[in-house]
């Protein structure tokens, strides 16, 4: 919430990208510029790094004119809903996921987005 109010605040006064893939652009070229550090160095730079990726989705989204952490929230909830379903799944077939290879995982994921999608589409 606070880097939302401190982007808006400068947006008000005219300190401001011109658009949102402005912002992406800007953060691409850091990422690619992190990429080509040494193992060493990006392990200390990685907070700042992981900072400065949230503080780029805040001012997209203000950007887009969604509260980011409204946006957030239902991400939580619609990865938790996807996740308790590839859990549920799991153990329709007689497993706990964590004892389920990663690709059967990445499987279990997309049945559950599958699910989610076929259930949102009822639902209509």
């Amino acid at each position: 919430m606070e880097g939302f109010q401190l982007t808006r605040r400068a947006s008000r006064i005219g300190f401001d990208w011109d658009s949102a893939e402005g912002v992406l652009e800007k953060y691409l070229k850091r990422r690619r510029s992190y990429g080509t550090r040494s193992p060493t160095e990006r392990r200390s730079e990685s907070k700042k790094e992981a900072g400065d990726l949230l503080f780029a989705a805040v001012n997209v989204a203000r950007f887009l004119h969604v509260d980011p952490e409204i946006a957030l929230k239902k991400a939580n909830a619609k990865f938790a809903a996807r996740f308790r379903e590839m859990e549920r799944l799991a153990r329709e077939n007689g497993k706990e996921l964590a004892d389920v290879p990663r690709a059967e995982m990445e499987a279990l994921w997309e049945r559950a987005k599958g699910l989610e999608t076929a259930a949102a589409g009822v639902a209509r």
